[in-house]
């Protein structure tokens, strides 16, 4: 019964559900964050409840608003009176936490430390005097935002998604809690029913509380009804805080509905300013839209990075109105793209200088912008070569961080609107080709058909060799190890060192030592202390990733099981826990499983990141390789 109800509560849920478990097994100190409401301390008391056999013997939730008020020490105190039991009176001046943990036999806890933002400040304190002063204690938090604690591991929650599963398995996550949560059980939508729920669902933004309450109307009204009364509702509020605004402020909120997700305060000076707005004016304006309830304050408001916000979707969809009807819609639309142009660039040129976390926080920053910028572009061909630009410099987070479907289907659907001799054409094609060499072959070859003419009259050794490096890979995936080990030998000679916009000469020789390891050891061996001692590998978080991988391979193939055990394992400790997991992660972590369950050594070939789906090129693209 009880699993039935924690699978309830998952509804929607299931993959940060998956996430809180891992990160729970693996960190002493999780917090998971988000708006009110979102569902941080349901999923948190499911995956609790379901993993009660994790690394701890014993969970102690305590509630930060117990009690109704919060004086100094009412957390600590709730602490104490939990561990110890009801009848227990701590000194409420100064209650011995860590004593009444270390009374217990066993100080494997998991500490569940749920909605804290009315004591933050003591929660933090106290989590950070636990951690070291009781080895053995985990901690998981609720809140609106993390703590702040260095080894604290970050979950954040958003809106239910709205878009089905690939291939239209199933319903979005947001209409399928609506459904789960109807009270009406002979209610199975279909037709106009089912687009009214995928409405109700969209009006609230997936937000799961809200979603519940609307499902709970379906007993009173039709679905149909209640998306009709939300809408009004919305649209009702939207224009009262409109009228009550002045006009520099209407100003503003019309433009920065130009925004999709999140976006930074310096971000928003780029877009909102301009006539009649002063730039310094902007962030003042800001704060008075949040204060409004126009703008949601995200992130995390207390370190030292500036202000970000969203703006709700009733909001941002009658500012967009009103940013039409004043004629301004293609001005804010082209400084859209242009900030999501620089903040590629900005990306690209931080991986290629070293700064490979900050990028990657740079685009989990803006993802959400720079997503919707380029499915906005599509739909404008003047925009479509700058948001191929675009694409192009995010090279590392489509083929490096497995996102590789969605950078090889925004690519092919904006190469036909791309002038053929464009600047970014070139690298545009080798990357797709990349990004489909695995699952799709052909649309591969037709597209490095085209690079390899244009590299060649251009004199691009970079292009060149990375346009190598991808018919390795389509070697490989033929079975042709020594052809592939060839063209990644090719790549990796000929791609200068500190070449930008893609995969470094690094790269290519570990690979080509992965490839070794299956014919010729001892090749492989040198291979991969070339990889490792390459200039710049200091710098290239990823290709030393890579390369240690490779030499751990190599070990392990030539019996060395303890040397590759210790390479393999240091160079996992090395990734970026609060990042995602790089390419060649996995294939460390099946290493390591091997050599500690002592399974024998087997040549692995490294695939490159691959769609899930079979993505052909554009009818014109086609037409246009067969001439």
């Amino acid at each position: 019964m009880a699993r039935a109800e924690e699978d309830h509560d998952l509804v929607g849920r299931e993959r940060e559900a998956r996430e809180l478990r891992e990160l729970l097994a693996a960190h002493r100190m999780v917090s998971v964050t988000g708006r009110a409401g979102v569902g941080k301390s349901r999923l948190a008391r499911a995956v609790t409840t379901a993993t009660a056999d994790g690394p701890w013997r014993r969970i102690v939730r305590v509630r930060g608003t117990d009690g109704g008020t919060c004086p100094p020490g009412a957390l600590a105190a709730s602490v104490v009176r939990t561990l110890t039991g009801p009848g227990a009176a701590p000194d409420a001046a100064d209650p011995d936490v860590v004593g009444a943990v270390r009374a217990l036999r066993d100080t494997r806890i998991l500490l569940f430390l749920d909605d804290a933002d009315p004591v933050r400040a003591e929660c933090t304190g106290l989590a950070q005097r636990l951690l070291m002063a009781v080895p053995d204690l985990r901690i998981l938090v609720t809140s609106h935002r993390p703590l702040g604690l260095g080894h604290e591991q970050v979950l954040r929650l958003r809106g239910l998604a709205l878009e089905e599963p690939a291939g239209g398995d199933g319903a979005a996550p947001a209409v399928e809690l609506f459904l789960a949560r109807a009270r009406t059980r002979a209610f199975a939508p279909r037709g106009a029913e089912l687009r009214a729920v995928r409405e109700v669902c969209r009006l609230l933004e997936g937000h799961p509380r809200a979603i519940e309450r609307a499902a709970g109307q379906l007993a009173d009204r039709p679905v149909a009804q209640v998306a009709s009364l939300l809408a009004r509702r919305q649209d009702r509020l939207a224009r009262a805080r409109y009228r009550l605004c002045a006009a520099e402020l209407r100003t503003v909120w019309a433009r920065a509905s130009a925004f999709a997700g999140s976006f930074a305060e310096s971000t928003a000076v780029f877009v909102c300013a301009g006539d009649t707005v002063a730039e310094h004016r902007v962030p003042g304006a800001l704060a008075r839209l949040a204060a409004l309830g126009v703008l949601e304050p995200v992130g995390d408001r207390s370190g030292p990075r500036r202000p970000r916000y969203r703006m709700a979707r009733a909001a941002r969809e009658f500012g967009a109105e009103q940013l039409r009807e004043s004629g301004e819609f293609p001005m804010a639309a082209e400084r859209r793209v242009a900030h999501g142009r620089r903040v590629a660039a900005v990306a690209e040129h931080l991986w290629s200088a070293g700064g490979q976390r900050q990028a990657v926080h740079l685009v989990l920053d803006e993802r959400d912008e720079l997503t919707d910028t380029v499915r906005c572009a599509l739909a404008r061909p003047e925009h479509a070569q700058a948001a191929l630009k675009m694409v192009v410099d995010l090279w590392f987070w489509w083929a490096v961080y497995d996102r590789a479907e969605e950078g090889l289907g925004y690519l092919l659907r904006l190469l036909p609107h791309c002038a053929p001799d464009g600047p970014s054409v070139v690298r545009a094609q080798w990357l797709a080709a990349w990004l489909a060499a695995h699952h799709d072959p052909r649309t591969a070859r037709a597209l490095l058909d085209r690079a390899w003419p244009a590299a060649v009259l251009a004199g691009d050794d970079a292009a060149i060799g990375r346009i190598a490096h991808v018919q390795g890979v389509l070697a490989l995936a033929q079975g042709d190890a020594r052809e592939a080990a060839e063209h990644f030998r090719f790549a990796a000679d000929t791609v200068p060192d500190h070449a930008p916009a893609g995969p470094s000469p690094a790269v290519s020789r570990a690979v080509l030592a992965l490839v070794q390891a299956g014919f010729d050891p001892d090749a492989a061996r040198h291979s991969a202390r070339r990889a490792l001692t390459h200039p710049g590998i200091r710098d290239d978080a990823w290709a030393a990733l890579l390369a240690r991988c490779a030499r751990a391979v190599v070990d392990h193939r030539c019996g060395h099981r303890g040397p590759a055990l210790r390479r393999a394992r240091r160079a996992l400790e090395a990734v970026e826990g609060q990042l995602p997991a790089p390419y060649g992660r996995a294939t460390l972590a099946r290493l390591v499983a091997d050599i500690e369950s002592g399974a024998p050594a087997e040549p692995r070939r490294p695939a490159p990141p691959r769609p899930r789906t079979d993505v052909r090129l554009p009818d014109r693209a086609a037409s246009t390789s067969r001439h």
